[in-house]
């Protein structure tokens, strides 16, 4: 990389859309692409879609708690790692509604989805001056998956603020390393905050850190010599404050935590790992694939993906060593970033045992690779739009004959398969209202038969807290009845010390038959109030 990149000569490299330009036939397009996204994200959410978990309620339980003023906490509860930014945005909005809400905690990851949006857009401009190409990523990112808009808008920690945080450390780096003026030293504070607070949020995202600082690091070498490596540094830090503050205060180290959140205390065949990362993964994990299964013609994205990484980095070295021009250089460092940092993700991704264990679940760590969908079409679009160019020497017909069709038939294969999974994740949207509607009704009976304490399994409780606003209490059992995991012990305490605790499970569940066996007891014997899904168990 070149030291000290400031000039950006107009004309050289690629073509930048200039402010005041007309829109056009693809800014239009692009535009209602956008639409089209949020809109059916908005639709989503009407219909309870994706269906909501216990885990996402604890963010919410947080939120409530930061609102009424209650408690601030740091992580996750019941964890060490995972910070609760999520919460600490929702919390607001539950102040204003007067109370707390699914939609409610959802509408901040939501305009996070708009921010990731509108900036992968922004940033296509800016790699590769192409309105057209930034239409096509615009439309593809409007399309949402089952596991994607899962990514996107359930508050379950991470992953909806990553790649909005992802692209606009990208975002800022191309601006500063070709030396675009004005606001720079806002901008490295920017990027600086950004990395920190990344850091506590969720460490998925550290290798486009890494790789955005790399670039930052080559071309801005001198000035980074001056107030702005101080400025840099101020930020980060402020970003990093809740993480630092708590391992300064306990001694504990989130980076264990993670680890072993990842399966690296637990094992896996590497058999196992590889067909998980390598094979399910990248076609889960970006988009390609039916909600929780992927049908053996939906891989076909995870053989691409490899030399797709192969040959995007190639022509992206080949564009930051060659460029004719500063911007071209920046786009391609910036590009190769991207590849780079694509590469490490998949890597940490397949050599967790999480890959191994729970592939279809565990795909979600790999939802940062949309980061680098630029910089992984790119090369494939200029080929269909204009074709390739050998060098003269090169008399060979059939490469040049062959490559466009190809290019042409990956992209149109791409927005298909991506548009049938988006098929086939809105077709739960019914079936998710249903299920959200019979906990309606399982909430309601508990408030109208007087339960304020209940027992259940993991996945009832905290869904079932948060979604009385505390009304209603749950401590977790597991399905032999014994004490399971409370991420909030308060409630567990507050369970035990209630005269006579109500049980809760799922129809047809382990749990539900265990508590049947006492419902024809004499002494301590249980009596049933039977719902549409649910079952609850009265203490005699």
């Amino acid at each position: 990389m070149t030291a000290g990149v400031r000039e950006q000569p107009r004309g050289a490299g690629f073509p930048r859309p200039r402010p005041g330009t007309r829109v056009g036939p693809a800014g239009w397009l692009t535009a209602f692409a956008v639409l089209v996204g949020v809109s059916y994200r908005l639709w989503l959410l009407a219909h309870a879609t994706p269906p909501t978990n216990s885990d996402e309620a604890t963010m919410g339980l947080a939120a409530l708690h930061i609102a009424r003023g209650e408690d601030f906490p740091v992580w996750f509860y019941g964890q060490q790692y995972m910070g609760t930014l999520e919460a600490y945005l929702a919390a607001p909005v539950f102040a204003l509604a007067g109370g707390p809400s699914l939609l409610g905690l959802r509408l901040p990851t939501l305009t996070l989805y708009v921010v990731f949006l509108l900036l992968s857009w922004r940033l296509t401009l800016r790699l590769t001056g192409d309105r057209w190409f930034g239409l096509l990523v615009v439309a593809l990112l409007a399309l949402g998956s089952d596991r994607v808009v899962k990514n996107q808008l359930i508050a379950g920690g991470g992953y909806p603020e990553m790649n909005a945080a992802g692209v606009a450390l990208a975002v800022l780096a191309v601006d500063l390393a070709a030396g675009r003026p004005g606001w720079r030293l806002a901008r490295w504070a920017a990027w600086g905050f950004l990395a920190g607070l990344m850091l506590w949020v969720d460490p998925l995202v550290l290798p486009y850190v890494v790789a955005t600082g790399a670039v930052l690091v080559g071309f801005c070498r001198r000035e980074l010599w001056g107030a702005a490596v101080a400025l840099l540094g101020a930020a980060a830090v402020l970003g990093a404050t809740p993480l630092l503050l708590h391992s300064l205060s306990t001694g504990r180290n989130p980076l264990r935590a993670v680890l072993s959140a990842g399966g690296a205390d637990a094992s896996a065949g590497w058999a196992d790992r590889l067909h998980g990362g390598l094979l399910l993964g990248p076609s889960l994990g970006m988009g390609f694939c039916a909600p929780g299964r992927c049908a053996t013609w939906q891989l076909w994205w995870s053989y691409a993906l490899p030399v797709l990484l192969v040959v995007a980095a190639l022509t992206a070295w080949w564009a930051m060593r060659r460029g004719s021009g500063a911007e071209l250089r920046v786009a391609g460092a910036v590009r190769l970033a991207l590849v780079l940092a694509a590469v490490a993700n998949l890597a940490a991704y397949t050599v967790s045992s999480a890959a191994g264990r729970t592939p279809v679940e565990s795909s979600r760590y790999l939802s940062c690779l949309l980061i680098s969908l630029p910089a992984l079409l790119w090369p494939v679009w200029t080929v269909a739009r204009r074709g390739p160019r050998p060098p003269a020497a090169d008399r060979r017909p059939l490469r040049p004959w062959l490559a466009r069709p190809v290019a042409l038939v990956l992209l149109v294969a791409t927005l298909g398969t991506a548009a049938h999974a988006t098929w086939q994740g809105a077709r739960t949207a019914p079936a998710s209202r249903a299920a959200e509607a019979r906990h309606d009704e399982l909430v309601a009976t508990l408030r109208h038969l007087g339960v304020r304490h209940v027992r259940a399994g993991y996945w009832t409780c905290n869904r079932l807290t948060f979604a009385s606003a505390e009304q209603v209490v749950c401590a977790v059992v597991d399905d032999t009845l014994r004490p399971g995991f409370d991420r909030y012990p308060a409630y567990r305490r507050e369970v035990d010390a209630a005269p006579a605790p109500a049980w809760v499970a799922p129809t047809g569940s382990a749990l539900a038959a265990r508590l049947d066996e006492r419902l024809d007891a004499a002494a301590g014997g249980l009596e049933l109030v039977s719902l549409d899904g649910w079952r609850i168990y009265l203490p005699r």
